[in-house]
């Protein structure tokens, strides 16, 4: 068995193995990190062999620690990394170059149509019928999107949202609502078959889906990193934030993953507190007592075009993993259309929190 784990922020690990009457056999740990002293790896290899094959990564990341050598020395690896590679080896995870990645970037769309277009592609891929995807969503009108769980009448002010023309939308993700205006705001989806995730928690599938973004950015001169749960964050303050749903394949069988992100490329602060109900409580955990100064667009930090810095993202990620420039099907485009009308544009779906 072979799994492959890119610790955030670090270098690629890579270990191989087999696995005998439930356990780790001949384990064989590699990669471009470092280590020091070389004892390190070996004590890494014999404190795996052995565990049984249902421990989880933390388990295994106890084991490696309570072998390694007095004064070991990582960089760009840690010992929960190699538990991830050990688990994604398990479970017969697949890697991003395993695949033939598709771009969708597509004219201004309605934000309840953004809604619709997710769930369907990302059902798509669920079933095979369409490759790994990203999308890059450009906006056709003004929008406040709220996560799957979070109430309405908590989140917007509908007065405001009315008067400055702000259409209020529910998507199938979890997470906090999103202010959105065409041209301030770049958003993006990927839409992935579960096996790549496989291995990863919850949280560390955050990470490793948003690792390409921060090297994009960062040959754009901006130094970002992931910010558990879901920012994305710089040294000014956050400039994105992702959210996931999982959709199982047909027949209840291995399914899909859709993460999508919002940067905040500039933003209108004034009118975005107008609309939203910012809490107090939100606030005082992140260490700030204004919005305004927890969100830092990408404008301002760049100095960059919009268009400028969603070529190099598109460009960064078409180098790492290859890319095919392609576009949602007249088929997916009607089911979005149907979904849009039945349940993004419904109050039963919008309000489902009142």
């Amino acid at each position: 068995m072979h799994g492959e784990y890119k610790v955030p922020g670090g270098k690629l690990v890579v270990v191989d193995l087999e696995v005998e009457n439930g356990a780790l056999r001949d384990v064989r740990v590699a990669g471009d990190f470092f280590l020091e002293p070389d004892e390190a790896l070996e004590a890494m290899n014999h404190a795996l062999d052995g565990a049984p094959d249902d421990t989880d990564a933390a388990g295994l990341a106890e084991r490696i620690n309570g072998a390694l050598p007095k004064g070991t020395v990582m960089y760009g690896l840690t010992p929960e990394g190699v538990g991830i590679a050990v688990r994604r080896a398990v479970a017969h995870a697949t890697d991003w170059t395993d695949y033939d990645w598709q771009l969708i970037h597509e004219g201004p769309q309605s934000p309840a149509l953004h809604m619709a277009l997710d769930e369907v592609l990302t059902a798509e891929v669920a079933a095979g019928r369409r490759p790994p995807t990203l999308r890059v969503w450009e906006w056709a009108s003004p929008a406040v999107i709220i996560g799957s769980f979070q109430s309405v009448r908590n989140e917007v002010d509908p007065e405001a949202a009315e008067q400055h023309g702000i259409q209020v939308v529910r998507r199938i993700s979890g997470g906090g609502a999103m202010f959105v205006e065409p041209g301030n705001t770049i958003t993006y989806s990927l839409s992935v078959p579960e096996s790549l995730v496989q291995g990863l928690s919850f949280q560390d599938s955050y990470a490793y889906l948003d690792d390409w973004v921060l090297e994009a950015l960062g040959d754009m001169g901006i130094k970002a990193w992931y910010q558990p749960l879901n920012d994305i964050a710089t040294e000014q303050g956050k400039i994105a934030g992702a959210a996931q749903k999982r959709l199982a394949g047909p027949g209840g069988g291995p399914g899909a993953v859709l993460h999508h992100v919002t940067m905040a490329y500039d933003i209108d602060a004034d009118k975005m507190l107008d609309v939203l109900r910012i809490g107090r409580e939100k606030l005082s955990d992140k260490g700030t007592k204004s919005a305004k100064k927890r969100v830092d667009p990408l404008r301002r930090q760049t100095g960059l075009a919009r268009e400028t810095v969603i070529k190099g993202m598109i460009a960064s990620f078409r180098q790492r993993y290859g890319l095919t420039d392609g576009a949602a099907t007249e088929e997916e485009l009607d089911r979005a259309r149907e979904l849009m009308r039945t349940k993004f544009l419904s109050p039963e779906w919008t309000a489902r929190v009142p």
